[in-house]
């Protein structure tokens, strides 16, 4: 999932954290600095979907506005979960696996 909130946020006419956040906390939900700076600069790792409604309720606008799903980064069934490549492009470079010298086995992963 890609998090677009500063994109929704400025198509509302909010181009500040500290507006967005004062908006906020205006209906109840407090964000501390460090927290809005995650959240308008990056991608959160964790978001309460209590939060979430506030957010979409103070920028009206639906979840689908601030979540954009991202289908091609997930792995299918039978295929190699580290590289995706595109139609067209060369064939991915192959997996290196590491091999101790002196024969032995290599821990388990």
């Amino acid at each position: 999932m890609k998090w677009n909130l500063r994109l929704t946020a400025a198509n509302k006419g909010i181009w500040k954290a500290s507006e967005l956040q004062r908006m906020l906390a205006e209906h109840g939900l407090v964000i501390s600095a460090g927290k809005m700076s995650g959240l308008w600069s990056g991608q959160p790792a964790s978001l309460k979907l209590e939060d979430l409604d506030v957010i979409c309720v103070v920028l009206d606008c639906e979840v689908g506005e601030l979540l954009i799903p991202e289908p091609q980064k997930v792995a299918r069934p039978g295929e190699d979960s580290t590289v995706r490549a595109a139609v067209g492009s060369p064939a991915p470079a192959p997996v290196v696996v590491p091999r101790r010298r002196d024969g032995r086995s290599l821990p388990p992963m």
